[in-house]
């Protein structure tokens, strides 16, 4: 109940004040704050919910590249690159990638780690920290950490991957589909636990991800979890049905609560067995 609370207080922050130009911005600066006075408290809080960065979390994995991405404004952006490899570890050549954009409290090292297993069936795995969190540099801005994927899924696509995969979660999901990356570009993409509306809290419609939703989702994976107090089934439900009646296959679980805050190891070994299947197109969802 108390992170619920804390979410819905995050939201009505942000939320208070009024929106300039979300998407083509021009030469306009993307670290100017456009959500009212509180949002570098915000984002401040949320990146100390976060933590430090911790480079140990990621020394025992194998073939993982410190990796840095210079945003158009010049802002440079930390994260890790997991190579791909064949089942028995060895480097191969990319078949595709996968970008990982978290939740608003988690760093690269936290999470990259999770996705050994897309790694070993041929896949790149990017993640980076957001914009003033972590290792990365910059101010902590809405417009400017969505704007920062647009760029990142922008560079992948331009590198030749033959497959091009988006796993985004809670957060996440609003910095990509309020972006101005093309979703039609992407093979698969998995949402996870993110809200429909910001506008129910007193945000501008621009912000709303259901107002960004591809016309065909047929390449989407939406999840939700009755479990989740972050993130309820009221507050995403129309923004998954409206996927799905674009064509997104949707997976509700008793079971699930926040990525990365299922109370159970057995629970979140089962998410991330749904979230790989989905992706390499094994075990699809019914639909």
């Amino acid at each position: 109940m108390a992170t619920r609370i804390l979410v819905l207080l995050v939201v009505f922050v942000l939320s208070s004040g009024c929106v300039a130009t979300v998407r083509g911005e021009g030469a306009v600066d993307l670290e100017q704050t456009v959500c009212g006075l509180k949002e570098p408290f915000v984002f401040w809080l949320w990146s100390n919910m976060a933590g430090r960065p911790n480079s140990d979390r990621v020394s025992g994995l194998r073939h993982v590249d410190d990796i840095a991405f210079e945003t158009r404004d010049g802002r440079i952006l930390r994260g890790y690159r997991m190579n791909a490899t064949d089942r028995a570890g060895q480097l191969v050549v990319a078949r595709g990638y996968l970008l990982i954009i978290q939740g608003n409290a988690i760093l690269a090292d936290q999470i990259i780690g999770e996705f050994t297993e897309l790694a070993m069936n041929g896949m790149d795995v990017y993640v980076y920290d957001f914009r003033g969190y972590g290792r990365s540099a910059g101010r902590r801005r809405l417009r400017a950490i969505v704007n920062d994927y647009s760029e990142i899924i922008d560079a992948l696509n331009a590198r030749g991957y033959g497959q091009r995969y988006v796993y985004a979660m809670s957060f996440g999901g609003i910095a990509l589909l309020d972006g101005d990356a093309t979703l039609d570009s992407l093979t698969r993409l998995v949402i996870d636990s993110t809200p429909a509306r910001l506008s129910d809290y007193g945000c501008p419609p621009e912000y709303d991800p259901v107002s960004h939703l591809p016309d065909d989702c047929r390449h989407c994976l939406f999840i939700t979890g009755e479990q989740d107090r972050v993130v309820s089934l009221s507050m995403s439900q129309e923004l998954v049905d409206e996927a799905e009646q674009r064509g997104a296959s949707v997976i509700h679980d008793a079971a699930f609560a926040h990525p990365f805050m299922d109370r159970q190891r057995s629970v979140h070994r089962r998410r991330m067995r749904l979230i790989h299947d989905y992706l390499l197109e094994s075990r699809l969802p019914e639909k």
